[in-house]
């Protein structure tokens, strides 16, 4: 085990994170058939957005709640969903890495998930 602390690690984390959603039963369709996801544009920016989170470099660019939103139109993105990709990603996190940065990726990632499973809720009763 080593800690996350450069780049080249989250691109580890995010990939490995990546290979389980897509075969996931619970969430892996929202990336495969609602949206299916150009993983050459995708990737990149799920790199920056966790080097801007756990790193503050502030590569990433964009709004990924405002992102989702038009997803929850298509399907529902439920509590249920984000719950699922918690899981995969701490346990990615736990396959791969130690230390206080994979403690604050888990850490911000309950945050997000909390705050988007709310969000997408929330926007689906209005």
């Amino acid at each position: 085990m080593k800690n996350l602390e450069s780049r080249e690690d989250i691109e580890l984390l995010v990939n490995s994170f990546y290979n389980k959603v897509i075969k996931d039963e619970t969430i892996g369709f929202f990336f495969n058939d609602i949206v299916k996801v150009d993983w050459d544009k995708h990737l990149p920016k799920m790199y920056s957005f966790w080097e801007t989170i756990l790193f503050g470099q502030m590569s990433y660019k964009g709004n990924p709640m405002a992102v989702h939103f038009p997803i929850n139109q298509m399907e529902a993105m439920e509590k249920r969903h984000f719950e699922k990709w918690l899981k995969l990603w701490k346990q990615t996190i736990e396959e791969n890495f130690t230390g206080y940065n994979a403690s604050m990726a888990i850490t911000k990632s309950e945050n997000i998930a909390n705050l988007m499973a709310y969000k997408m809720e929330m926007a689906r009763k209005l």
